[in-house]
């Protein structure tokens, strides 16, 4: 019998959520980190990462293991985060809106945000949201990023990604764009990249 393209599709995000389950990671999107860490190289032996909207704690667990036990991630969510993580790994409990940002330091050279917003199924209202979310992300990687440091950074394409885009590339030395295998075909969202903080 032949599968129909729908049947196939689910078989597709499937392979994830298997793969997730069997490596023993909270959630599938520890993919989509992985597939930018092979293409990009940003996170390093040592590094001090910075994981905003860090609940399951996939994205969490797999920088600590880029890290090393001599690094130190550093996962922030409004949600209660729990599981096993590595001695290195602090998660706090705090909304990005109303972070005390200097409490962090200064000293991190990668900031990852796969924040997303909380859906209603309207296309411009959910982008509107992921840029607020995205506009916050970048403030605070400005502020405890080492000069020369990395953004990553999940985006709802709408009418403000140019403008998102343009601040990003205006920060950092390199801009990129990109969109990972594992992300759902569907899906509206999109990683921006910055690389080499441009020091104020």
């Amino acid at each position: 019998m032949k599968r129909t393209a729908s049947q196939k599709k689910n078989q597709w995000q499937d392979h994830y959520t298997r793969r997730a389950k069997k490596e023993r990671f909270p959630a599938r999107s520890v993919y989509k980190l992985q597939e930018i860490q092979q293409k990009y190289q940003l996170i390093k032996k040592g590094y001090r990462v910075l994981d905003l909207g860090c609940s399951p704690g996939s994205w969490l667990l797999c920088a600590a293991k880029f890290t090393g036990d001599r690094g130190r991630v550093v996962g922030i969510d409004l949600k209660p985060v729990t599981g096993q993580f590595p001695a290195h790994a602090e998660i706090i409990t705090a909304d990005v809106f109303t972070l005390d940002i200097e409490s962090l330091g200064n000293d991190f050279n990668v900031v990852l945000s796969d924040m997303a917003p909380a859906t209603t199924g309207h296309k411009d209202v959910d982008a509107a949201r992921s840029y607020n979310l995205c506009e916050t992300a970048l403030g605070i990687a400005q502020s405890v990023l080492r000069p020369g440091g990395s953004f990553v950074c999940k985006i709802f394409q709408g009418p403000d990604f140019k403008t998102f885009t343009d601040i990003v590339k205006a920060g950092f030395r390199e801009l990129k764009i990109f969109k990972p295998r594992s992300s759902r075909k569907a899906s509206k969202e999109i990683y921006i990249i910055g690389q080499g903080l441009i020091p104020k």
